[in-house]
């Protein structure tokens, strides 16, 4: 007798419409074995590499690791893609994208967003993008990081609203004076770091910075590090400042390198080490918006 694992997938016997032939048919044994490939503990230093060239031209470089994740269309997670913008002294980038957002953190250079909701910005500025086509113009040679959501729309086939979220501009200025407030506090031993957690007005009640994304900026003091831990999200991070900084994720060794964009996959175990003589900093994106409004986050400490 045939194991019911071992049935291939079925197809309707005597279909009467296109509506019906297109129905398939799976069981219990064989419905949820799908074997995916693993999420890659990448660092995309080479595209770091080719946008900082003096001669790379005004553009997008994905952190793309499609293939490795057997996916039809480009992600850095299976549900985020980070890229590197680089846009020339002088020039502008639109950025027309199938995302409902576009988180951006200024590297290096000035220049300003145009339009109704226009700002300046600077090195070390964060800024949520409106969904659509929204356009970073540079007044200084610059190169700015941004993380979308476009892989959780292209698995789903939706368009974006344009306008659905409003812009967002996080200064330098204002962030360090975030962080300086928090060096006032004392932290309790289940507090995972210390870090800033960007919102909005219109997300205060859900502390994401969309609806499916968070960003913080986590620090670590010299001569120490983050304890290792675990969660169901994934996570992007952007090594911002550090000396000899290194991450254990899933077991593996990962050394920074300042401007390096480092994946965290979901569930693995991974920990952040600053044996250096300056605080280190690194900001982190991760699908935790959906995690936390399906109730599936999962956060633990792996030691006492």
């Amino acid at each position: 007798m045939t194991d019911m694992a071992d049935l291939p997938v079925q197809l309707p016997a005597a279909p009467q419409s296109a509506a019906a032939a297109r129905a398939r048919f799976f069981n219990s044994g064989n419905a949820f074995n799908i074997k995916l490939p693993p999420v890659p503990a990448a660092d995309f230093a080479a595209v770091l590499e080719t946008a900082e060239a003096p001669d790379a031209p005004t553009g997008l470089y994905d952190c793309d690791q499609s293939q490795a994740l057997g996916c039809a269309f480009p992600a850095t997670t299976p549900l985020m893609l980070a890229r590197y913008a680089r846009i020339r002294a002088g020039e502008s980038l639109n950025l027309a994208l199938n995302a409902n957002a576009v988180i951006a953190c200024v590297l290096r250079g000035t220049g300003d967003v145009p339009g109704a909701d226009s700002f300046a910005w600077g090195p070390g500025d964060i800024a949520l993008l409106p969904g659509g086509a929204p356009t970073l113009r540079a007044a200084t040679d610059s190169l700015v990081w941004i993380v979308t959501n476009e892989p959780l729309l292209a698995l789903e086939g939706l368009r974006p609203t344009p306008g659905a979220l409003p812009a967002i501009h996080y200064p330098a200025a204002e962030t360090e004076r975030q962080l300086a407030l928090l060096a006032t506090t004392t932290t309790s031993p289940g507090t995972s770091g210390l870090a800033v957690i960007f919102s909005s007005q219109e997300l205060e009640s859900g502390r994401n910075i969309t609806p499916s994304l968070t960003l913080s900026l986590n620090t670590l003091p010299p001569g120490e590090y983050q304890r290792p831990h675990r969660h169901n999200s994934a996570a992007i991070t952007l090594i911002l400042q550090g000396e000899n900084c290194h991450s254990m994720v899933g077991g593996q060794r990962c050394p920074w390198r300042i401007g390096t964009t480092l994946v965290t996959p979901a569930g693995d175990p991974h920990s952040h080490h600053n044996p250096g003589a300056v605080q280190a900093r690194f900001l982190i994106v991760q699908d935790g918006g959906l995690h936390y409004h399906a109730r599936t986050m999962g956060f633990s400490f792996l030691e006492d």
